[in-house]
C-alpha cells in the first residue's frame, strides 16, 4: 500500500519532465498528499498530454473506493480491464512516505530518487456522474512487488515508469494489459534513498516541513 506521497516541483519543470501540452487546473506544490484528496494526474487525450486534478481513490461504478490497484487484482477483476484498456494515467510524484517500525517504536520516512528528481507512477482513472449529475473524477496508483528498499516497510510499491514506459502506458492505441505487464515491475532500489521525516505527516500537514530530512532522534514515535 502507498498512502501518502509528495509532488513538489515548479510547474515549468513538471511540464518539461512529463511533456505536458496543456494544464487544466491551478497547479501548486503538494508536500503531503493523502487518500480522498485531490492530486495531479497526467492524461493523454487525442495525442495531447494534459495535467489535470483528480481525487485519490478510484471509485468505479462497479466497486468500492480504492486508493491502490494491486496488479494481481487488476488481472483477476474483469471490471478493471475496461479501465486498463482506455483509462490509464500517470501520477506525478517526487517522494513516497512510509513508516519504519522497530520494536515498539516507529518513525516516518520519505523515499525519493537519489537525484531528488520527479518520477511517474502508473495510474488508472474513472470519470462518471454522481446523483446530482456532477462529474466525479477519481484515480488510483497501480502497485507491484516492492523492491528491497521499500520491502522494509511494505510488500508492495507503486509501479514507477521510465519516460519511455510512460509513453507506452499512455499510448491510446495500446489496449492489451498483457503487453503492459513488462513495464509494471519494481523500480531499482539502487536508484532510491530513504530518510527520516517529521511525524507530522500524519497530522494532515502539507508544508515543506514534510519533506525535510529529520534527525532520527526527533522522528521516533511510540506505538
Amino acid at each position: 500500500m502507498c498512502q501518502r506521497f509528495s509532488m513538489a516541483a515548479e510547474l515549468p519543470k513538471v511540464q518539461e519532465h512529463f511533456q505536458i501540452d496543456r494544464v487544466m487546473y491551478f497547479y501548486k506544490n503538494r508536500y503531503n498528499i493523502s487518500p480522498t484528496q485531490h492530486m495531479p494526474v497526467v492524461l493523454q487525450q487525442n495525442g495531447e498530454r494534459i495535467l489535470d486534478e483528480f481525487r485519490w481513490g478510484l471509485m468505479p461504478f462497479w466497486g468500492k473506493d480504492a486508493i491502490n490497484a494491486d496488479l494481481r487484482n487488476v488481472h483477476q477483476n474483469s471490471g478493471y480491464r475496461r479501465i486498463v484498456d482506455k483509462q490509464r494515467c500517470i501520477i506525478p510524484c517526487n517522494g513516497l512516505y512510509y513508516w519504519k517500525i522497530e520494536g515498539k517504536k516507529s518513525y516516518p520516512v520519505r523515499v525519493v530518487m537519489k537525484n531528488r528528481g520527479m518520477f511517474g507512477v502508473a495510474g488508472l482513472y474513472e470519470i462518471w456522474r454522481d446523483t446530482r449529475g456532477e462529474p466525479l473524477r477519481t484515480c488510483t496508483l497501480v502497485m507491484t512487488q516492492a523492491n528491497p528498499l521499500i520491502g522494509q516497510f511494505q510488500s508492495r510499491m507503486p509501479a514507477i515508469l521510465s519516460p519511455e514506459e510512460m509513453t507506452q502506458w499512455l499510448d491510446e492505441k495500446t489496449n492489451n494489459l498483457n503487453a503492459l505487464d513488462s513495464i509494471l515491475r519494481p523500480h531499482s532500489a539502487e536508484e532510491m534513498h530513504a530518510y527520516a521525516v517529521t511525524p507530522r505527516i500524519d497530522d494532515g500537514n502539507d508544508t515543506a516541513e514534510c519533506i525535510r530530512e529529520m534527525d532520527l532522534k526527533h522522528a521516533w514515535v511510540k506505538s
